[in-house]
């Protein structure tokens, strides 16, 4: 979880320098990573210090939404001329 959490807040720090100068795809992009950090490294910090085994199935949404980030992202760059 610290891995990724880390990795994915650089990212969202290039994404927030980037965004004055682009479109929507690079917000939207910053939107779902900042919730799948949040949902995913989230869950499984509340995990690990807690115990409810409940919360390991929030993760995969946060995975999910850390992909969606990552095809905006794609996106933006498939479509730069």
């Amino acid at each position: 979880a610290v891995l990724y959490h880390l990795l994915h807040s650089v990212v969202l720090l290039a994404l927030a320098l980037y965004a004055n100068s682009s479109g929507a795809d690079v917000r939207w992009a910053a939107r779902f990573i900042l919730a799948g950090v949040v949902l995913f490294s989230g869950s499984l910090y509340a995990l690990a210090l807690t115990g409810i085994k409940p919360l390991g199935a929030i993760t995969p949404v946060g995975g999910i939404a850390l992909l969606i980030g990552w095809g905006f992202i794609a996106l933006k760059i498939a479509r730069r001329p």
